[in-house]
């Protein structure tokens, strides 16, 4: 059986907002809308499906981390950087400004415009280092 991750509905205060951020920090091409979505699509036929949500409701807070290579992590951890994006080491916000060096790659945490923590690494958690 082969089964591959194909999309994800992401609840945002402004779906626009949060699409344009992640396609722009991270490089990728501009979201396209599809329905009442804004489509950010990843590598491997996978893409983050952004969807305003309804006016008063919370956002549960969500994770997502991304597989990037080393040159991609300095590329975007330099737009964080030069953006002044608040970053963390650790998924608990008790080291602000750090990269951590987990399984000897790099990572680092931050936030995207609807408060979700989003997270880009060098190397998958257990593999080692």
């Amino acid at each position: 059986m082969s089964i591959s991750f194909n999309h994800t509905i992401v609840a945002s205060r402004d779906k626009r907002e949060s699409a344009d951020f992640l396609a722009d920090l991270f490089g990728l091409p501009s979201p396209k809308p599809f329905g009442h979505f804004m489509v950010v699509e990843l590598e491997h036929s996978a893409s983050l499906d952004f969807a305003d949500a309804p006016q008063g409701v919370d956002i549960p807070r969500q994770h997502y981390a991304f597989l990037v290579s080393e040159q991609e992590f300095d590329t975007i951890y330099g737009r964080i950087d030069s953006r002044g994006l608040q970053h963390w080491a650790d998924p608990g916000a008790k080291r602000p400004g750090e990269i951590n060096h987990n399984d000897g790659g790099r990572g680092v945490y931050f936030l995207d415009p609807s408060g979700h923590v989003l997270e880009i690494l060098t190397r998958p958690y257990g593999s080692g280092g």
